[in-house]
């Protein structure tokens, strides 16, 4: 059998499964494309997670775009973690072109324009749907390992989220946990100390620090209701059965990855918690696609990485499949690389001697091959073209393959900004979700309860003070009405004294003749 012939028959056996599949693009051999013979992913273990990785320019967007409009059709709900801004125009049909022809009729495709149901979503400042969550739905050990807290300053935390639930005192956002720790620290110690024990200042101090840290991330914007609910994720446009491509724009907290990370590790825990047990379904009930995928694990730390590896592990078995793109692999830590089994891999530069240690890293992570030498073919790929291999239908690797990728059947560039509106304006979420809210929570309890513990406090204290004025001028009355009658009682004896002087002095007189004669 001929080496073309052996790999017709490799590939064909390889990537040809019994369910729903998504057809990515045609196998190649020695740099041509081999037509008709199909590189695809079984629908079914879309679950699997999957890593895109390339280099600028490499074409590994575009490879997102294809793998969303293509499982929106399969009626699988997608999220969009958009950095770059340029995934808008999945909601807008491919306006095609020559080259776009030429690379069809080579993989033996028809290409076809179409679009998918889009909603947008936001963090910040961009339009969108509001993505909010309350301190509540982190719980103490998720907002500890954010915080990245030692041991002690976790029980800290703890025993704030505690005191708070036994107390009916709602944390909604961080004003609301600052609140309460200072409250718990100095003016309710004394309510606390039986039964929580005492909270360590220095502690407190920490934590404090490391809120406001998060706080010049803008992450008090995430903190707050009305809290997203993860099944508006899950939506199914009525009428075409597609799913709904949920569209997060992130264009504007490229330099805030606390932000980033918070949010997506808060997301994930959330949809663990509430999705129920799926199984191995004929399609996945959510995927998520982050782009520019270092931006959660840079900075992150070993215990937001340890969080986030457990999550990726467990979440399969809900149905929702996690895609990271970004640049290499080595940006993903190994504990979760181990758990993609998708891999496509664009081409990747070697330009130091550094970057030639990565391309080897990266080529052993793909299965052995006699059609390909991967570390040098990985410096050699073009646009749109890369090295691919999935897991089959029983969670086997299939063959590594050099695939020539189908083009998107949607707009490779953005939306204009009337499109955008026109997509606001015909939003089911926005109204729902751009509502701001303020509730009564623990800020405003706890405020309350110290004004009024200070109104007493100040009512006591005036009652003290009168109670000491009043007795003070009693003690001034009983010495002033003791001087009196000291001043009178001496006073009443010297004119007694006087009196009793004059008359024996006169009765003297008398008796020896001598006395006051009247005049005339």
């Amino acid at each position: 059998m001929e080496r073309k012939e052996k790999f017709v028959a490799e590939m064909e056996a390889g990537y040809t499964f019994k369910g729903e599949s998504l057809t990515l693009g045609g196998a190649m051999l020695d740099g041509e494309c081999v037509t008709g013979t199909h590189v695809k992913i079984p629908l079914k273990m879309m679950n699997r997670h999957g890593l895109i990785s390339g280099s600028t320019g490499s074409g590994k967007t575009k490879t997102l775009q294809i793998l969303a409009e293509h499982l929106s059709q399969n009626s699988v709900p997608v999220l969009l973690m958009d950095i770059k801004g340029d995934l808008s125009g999945i909601a807008e049909p491919s306006a095609g072109h020559p080259k776009i022809d030429e690379r069809h009729e080579a993989i033996g495709l028809p290409f076809k324009p179409d679009t998918s149901p889009i909603e947008f979503l936001t963090l910040s400042d961009e339009p969108g749907a509001r993505l909010r969550a309350t301190l509540t739905e982190f719980g103490p050990v998720l907002f500890s390992k954010i915080l990245g807290l030692n041991d002690n300053q976790s029980g800290v935390v703890a025993v704030v989220f505690k005191y708070c639930d036994d107390n009916d005192l709602p944390l909604v956002d961080l004003k609301d946990f600052k609140k309460a720790m200072n409250y718990l620290a100095y003016e309710g110690k004394h309510e606390i100390q039986e039964i929580y024990g005492r909270l360590s200042t220095s502690s407190v101090g920490a934590i404090l620090r490391k809120i406001i840290e998060i706080e010049q991330q803008d992450a008090e914007r995430f903190f707050g209701e009305i809290s997203f609910d993860v099944e508006d994720l899950c939506r199914i446009e009525q009428g075409s059965g597609r799913g709904i491509v949920s569209i997060l724009r992130l264009t504007d907290i490229q330099d805030r990855p606390k932000l980033f990370s918070t949010f997506m590790l808060q997301m994930l825990a959330e949809i663990y918690s509430s999705f129920p047990e799926e199984g191995d379904a004929d399609a996945p009930r959510l995927i998520i696609f982050i782009d520019e995928a270092h931006l959660v694990f840079d900075k992150a730390s070993d215990a937001l990485l340890d969080q986030i590896e457990v999550i990726i592990k467990l979440i399969r078995s809900k149905g929702v499949g996690i895609y990271f793109c970004t640049q290499n692999p080595v940006d993903i830590p190994n504990a979760v690389l181990s758990q993609l089994g998708l891999k496509i891999q664009h081409s990747l530069r070697a330009f130091t001697a550094k970057d030639r240690k990565a391309i080897k890293m990266a080529a052993e992570n793909y299965p052995m091959t006699e059609y390909y030498t991967t570390e040098d073919l990985v410096t050699q790929l073009g646009i749109g073209e890369a090295l691919v291999t999935v897991l089959n239908e029983k969670g086997i690797p299939t063959p590594l393959v050099h695939c020539m990728l189908r083009a998107p059947q949607s707009r490779m560039d953005i939306l204009t900004p009337s499109e955008i509106n026109a997509a606001l304006s015909s939003s089911v979420l926005s109204p729902k979700y751009n509502k701001e809210i303020d509730p009564e929570s623990a800020y405003e309890i706890l405020t309350e309860k110290i004004k009024d513990a200070k109104d007493d406090a100040h009512q006591e204290e005036m009652k003290k003070m009168r109670e000491k004025e009043k007795k003070s001028r009693s003690s001034r009355s009983k010495r002033k009405k003791s001087v009196v009658e000291e001043l009178l009682g001496t006073t009443t004896t010297r004119q007694i004294g006087r009196t009793v002087a004059r008359e024996l002095t006169r009765g003297l007189l008398g008796v020896l003749g001598i006395g006051g004669r009247r005049r005339r």
